[in-house]
């Protein structure tokens, strides 16, 4: 865990606070932070468990943002990182919903092969994860979100966030790890679906990223 706060803060010393990136990271970095804490003052029946399914987590996303190409997921956000006419917010929920709706799932896969577990034995360490995302999500819309002078009812920004629930991405997540795990001994299959979900993530992403002119 301490191996990944400090690529995430080494990271988000290198990007200019305005790059798309680097307002994703600030949000992820808050939530490692705090899940760390949680892990280590016992908030966590099976810290081991938890402490490898979030590191495992975040080195997904970490991987994806240093890579020559990204999984198509996090395409949307490196390519409109620096885009004048996407706000911060639309830049955070689709790095949000890229690490959820995609890395998530192959996290608790990565997690179960490594402590030779099945998922359900995850499940509680799952959804503790999954309530501290969610618990700071409102944070996270409050600090982003532009004044009630700019966002009115029609104006397109609140389309987009009224669109996108991080409760169901997490319910999909946890559903696609499902499927994964039973497909890991058909390859092919696995691979497919992998394929599937990454492109259905990223033209989400995209569609959260749409300019407001």
């Amino acid at each position: 865990m301490d191996a990944v706060l400090a690529r995430m803060r080494a990271l988000e010393e290198r990007l200019p606070p305005q790059d798309g990136v680097a307002v994703f990271n600030r949000v992820y970095l808050t939530v490692t932070e705090t899940l760390h804490r949680r892990i280590e003052h016992g908030g966590f029946p099976a810290p081991r468990r938890a402490q490898t399914l979030s590191v495992r987590f975040a080195e997904r996303y970490l991987t994806a943002v240093e890579a020559e190409r990204a999984p198509a997921c996090w395409r949307p956000l490196l390519q409109y990182r620096r885009h004048p006419g996407i706000r911060p917010l639309q830049h955070a929920l689709a790095g949000i919903n890229a690490h959820i709706g995609h890395d998530l799932a192959l996290a608790v896969v990565a997690t179960c092969g490594e402590l030779g577990c099945e998922p359900r034995a995850l499940e509680a360490d799952f959804d503790r994860v999954g309530d501290t995302l969610i618990s700071l999500e409102e944070h996270i819309r409050e600090d982003l979100m532009p004044g009630p002078d700019l966002l009115q009812v029609a104006d397109p920004l609140t389309h987009l966030v009224g669109s996108w629930s991080l409760e169901r991405a997490r319910a999909g997540a946890w559903s696609a790890a499902r499927l994964l795990w039973t497909l890991r001994r058909v390859p092919e299959l696995a691979e497919e679906f992998t394929d599937s979900l990454d492109a259905g993530v990223g033209l989400v992403g995209r569609c959260l990223l749409t300019p407001r002119g």
